[in-house]
């Protein structure tokens, strides 16, 4: 742009130019570096998608087949590139459809900016047609809504809506708009971005006093343990926190959204947490004198029984938000702020060490672990597959390069307890509130976050055919989306359950599925189905080396369980090996 063409354009948003809100709306999001936008139409929604007919080369929409299945891909979005994920819905059923994707981005500290579409403000609360309170209906599951009537209020909202966002500890934002204000013409005077809101304060104040006194207690600490989350991630403190790591030595173990952070591989990345991660972290969680928490927050499946977790130990929480701070478990330092600013004070006053003798004790229980469970699950004796060995060819043929989005169930855990993750942001998976159906639409999105990495969705039988008309999506917009379906032909992890604790009364679980290949074919999606080991390699080979998205349904056996695990209203240190 030459000079007098800046010029024309400040005097332009000086003076004002004459834009209606839909145009207004398009603006800013270009404004915030949006380059996706993943939505369904509709009648309340229209006169922005009608202004988006004129914005085609600046803003790519992705046209899904469900609303649920476009704010899974948001999220996905959001969680592989970093960026704000942005979803368009219309009012009504549009809107409902996105609660329970906002409820899964809420707890998951997932940034999102979703815009529905409303009716006429006149017609607000007379049951007009497609009209639902999705401001009422959303405010539990959100970080902030809004509902617009005027159309001059939309820069200045939507300014806000990326900033709360993205600030802090991210989340959902929707902001509603009314259809006559996406109609309504008034004077733009351009976009601001928005660097500060009174009264909300994103990242707390750190205290250097709070930091000297966990150094203290690191530096005397004989058996100090790391916990660390998705926090790491999300403050982009990778380097940071790597830094920390190594120059204390202390072991480290991670929640699963914090998975990435520093490679599977690091001698002192120790393993996962919770019920079904790994042995050594979750049984020397009570014997540690210093528990360090960095970013996570205490959730009930790393935690087991409160009353019997860590209580010998002294605790430390770093944490960007004081809300988790003492809510789950007591501590006896607490440190706000963000990690990434907080980890290098900390990493400065700590002491370089190794803790020699007991990072041999988490790997004597990691020797334990591989005999009693992980030998069989990645090398069976058996004839049948194991969802642990195809996730341990999976390593094999990337490297641990690529991003693996899992659905729920066992297969997730699986994923997640085997999978190599050598990069950050390369663990998509639904981790608080646990949503089946996540996997497919997510994987489209991480897809158009990181179009240079391979995306592999691993799903199960029944999480699959939940959003599996997001096939469609992938078929038009020639996604190169890798589908891995894990079919044992059971609701698997239900059934663990109802076996362990039901006396194997197998109430409602078995599941009778398509022939996905030829579902897969009807969308013009190659793939192909494998029960053998002999042609599982080669199969996973063709896979991940097709050109473009290609669907793999491997059957495994029916009645595996995901071991170790921590029984419900048990304690971590109780945790079973089978």
């Amino acid at each position: 742009m030459d000079t007098a063409q800046q010029e024309l354009t400040a005097a332009e948003q000086k003076t004002g130019i004459e834009l209606s809100g839909s145009q207004a709306v398009l603006e800013a999001l270009i404004a915030e570096g949006t380059d996706v936008i993943f939505g369904y139409p509709g009648g309340a929604i229209m006169p922005i998608y009608d202004a988006l007919y004129d914005y085609n080369d600046k803003l790519n929409h992705i046209l899904v087949r469900h609303e649920q299945g476009g704010i899974h891909a948001g999220q996905g979005y959001a969680r592989a590139s970093g960026k704000v994920g942005v979803v368009f819905a219309t009012s009504g059923p549009g809107a409902t459809n996105l609660v329970t994707g906002l409820a899964d981005a809420q707890i998951d500290s997932t940034p999102l900016v979703c815009i529905t579409g409303q009716v006429f403000a006149h017609l607000l609360g007379t049951d007009a047609f497609q009209e639902t309170d999705v401001i009422n209906i959303t405010t539990p599951v959100t970080k902030w809504n809004y509902q617009v009537t005027d159309a001059t209020e939309i820069p200045e909202v939507l300014a806000k809506a990326f900033y709360i966002a993205k600030s802090g500890r991210p989340g959902p934002v929707l902001i509603d708009i009314t259809k006559n204000a996406q109609f309504q013409k008034f004077e733009y005077k351009g976009y601001t971005p928005c660097k500060h809101i009174r009264s909300y304060r994103p990242k707390p104040i750190v205290r250097r006093e709070y930091v000297e006194e966990a150094a203290r207690l690191i530096n005397s600490a004989k058996k100090p343990f790391i916990l660390w989350g998705q926090g790491v991630l999300l403050g982009s403190a990778e380097q940071e926190f790597k830094t920390f790591v190594e120059k204390s030595g202390i072991p480290a173990a991670w929640t699963i959204l914090g998975a990435g952070a520093i490679p599977t591989t690091h001698p002192l990345n120790v393993g996962m947490l919770g019920m079904h991660g790994n042995y050594g972290p979750n049984v020397l969680t009570n014997e540690c004198d210093v528990l360090i928490a960095i970013g996570m927050r205490f959730d009930d499946r790393v935690t087991g029984r409160l009353d019997k977790y860590a209580k010998q130990a002294k605790v430390i929480h770093f944490d960007i938000d004081p809300a988790e701070i003492d809510k789950n478990v007591q501590t006896t330092v607490q440190v706000w702020g963000d990690c990434k600013e907080t980890l290098p004070i900390l990493t400065e006053l700590i002491e370089q060490k190794q803790h020699t003798e007991w990072l041999a004790k988490f790997n004597e229980f990691t020797r334990q672990e591989v005999e009693a469970v992980i030998k069989d699950e990645l090398f069976p004796s058996s004839e049948e597959l194991t969802m642990g060995e195809v996730i341990q060819q999976v390593n094999e043929l990337t490297n641990g390069e690529a991003i693996i989005v899992t659905d729920v169930g066992q297969h997730q855990m699986v994923a997640c307890r085997y999978a190599k993750f050598n990069n950050t942001r390369s663990n998509i998976t639904s981790g608080g509130l646990g949503t089946m159906g996540f996997s497919l639409p997510a994987a489209i999105g991480a897809k158009f976050g990181a179009p240079d990495k391979e995306v592999i969705a691993v799903i199960g039988d029944g999480g699959v055919q939940m959003t599996i008309q997001e096939l469609g999506t992938i078929m038009q917009f020639n996604v190169g989306v890798k589908i891995l379906i894990l079919n044992n032909q059971f609701l698997g992890m239900v059934r663990q359950w109802q076996e362990l604790f039901n006396d194997r009364r197998y109430s409602f679980v078995n599941i009778t599925s398509p022939n996905f290949v030829k579902v897969a074919e009807g969308y013009n999606i190659p793939g192909q189905s494998v029960n053998d080991r002999e042609s599982l390699k080669s199969a996973l080979k063709t896979m991940i080396e097709h050109d473009g998205s290609y669907l793999l349904e491997v059957m495994v056996t029916k009645e595996n369980n995901v071991f170790p695990m921590v029984p419900q209203g048990c304690s971590v240190s109780e945790i079973r090996l089978s």
